[in-house]
């Protein structure tokens, strides 16, 4: 073979290449760049689907693009904004159209938490949380809702926790963000009935990640005993939100726990949760 013939074969091999992965169907995923989030854009890349990637630290995003695309030979954006100012939701929802990249998977992942009496806590850290945690989460679900519903197709998995049925003293803020997060989407799971579009609450326990340092629960109990991997529970919300199901518990004994606190009267409640996770 010449080797302009060689030259010409890579090349349409490359046109071809980036044909077929324009036409596959597209991720978002918040707070990609660790933990969960870094997880499921690996699912959902050896799945064959594209992802655009977001989160605040731009080299780990650089990192992982590199990895899937040369793993999985898939088409990754990523955009390095932080989204405890949720009106960087507005500019990821702009540039993505401005990019011709349309959103078929919403993955509402990012979010953090913090560890310690309510009154003693930095206002700030709790108005991110919340910002991030509720207020970016609501509003990037509102700005590409809009589009699924009008293609009549679309999912949307919003990674709650199992801090959602409860209370919880020492992270109190935490809880009732996760909280929101669980009503929020079990309400528009059923608003969208028969639309084409569904809505999954990924609801993890304690997990192998960075949360528990950034959260400063290093020492709490709930964090002293084998933990499923972030991977286990990325794999987990894949298969839920391709299903369609609307609340995924990950885990037996979370499913178990789940179940047990719905009979247990709420102050008893909240002082179990709060003996759990006291330092010890």
């Amino acid at each position: 073979m010449t080797n302009f013939s060689l030259l010409k074969e890579t090349f349409f091999v490359a046109i071809e290449k980036f044909r077929i992965m324009g036409n596959l169907p597209t991720a978002l995923i918040t707070g990609a760049s660790g933990g969960i989030g870094l997880e499921l854009a690996r699912v959902f890349a050896k799945n064959n689907i594209n992802v655009a990637l977001t989160a605040r630290s731009e080299n780990k995003l650089k990192e992982l693009k590199r990895e899937l695309e040369n793993n999985y030979g898939i088409k990754v954006t990523i955009i390095a904004l932080d989204l405890s100012d949720y009106n960087n939701s507005l500019h990821i929802y702009q540039y993505l159209k401005t990019e011709g990249v349309q959103i078929h998977y919403l993955v509402n992942n990012a979010g953090f938490g913090d560890y310690g009496f309510f009154h003693e806590s930095d206002w700030t850290k709790q108005e991110e949380m919340i910002n991030l945690n509720v207020t970016a989460l609501t509003y990037l679900t509102h700005l590409f809702l809009k589009d699924m519903v009008a293609r009549k197709s679309g999912k949307v998995m919003n990674v709650s926790s199992t801090a959602a049925f409860q209370p919880g003293p020492l992270m109190s803020v935490y809880y009732a963000t996760k909280a929101f997060v669980q009503h929020f989407s079990e309400a528009i799971a059923n608003e969208l009935k028969d639309s084409g579009v569904t809505v999954t609450a990924l609801c993890p326990g304690p997990t192998e990640s960075n949360f528990q340092q950034a959260a400063e629960m290093g020492d709490s109990p709930l964090f002293k005993r084998k933990l499923p991997t972030s991977a286990e529970v990325a794999e987990y919300g894949f298969k839920a939100m391709m299903a369609g199901k609307t609340v995924a518990i990950h885990g037996v004994g979370n499913k178990i726990l789940r179940q047990s606190g719905r009979f247990a009267p709420r102050k008893v409640l909240a002082a179990v949760v709060r003996k759990i996770q006291e330092a010890r």
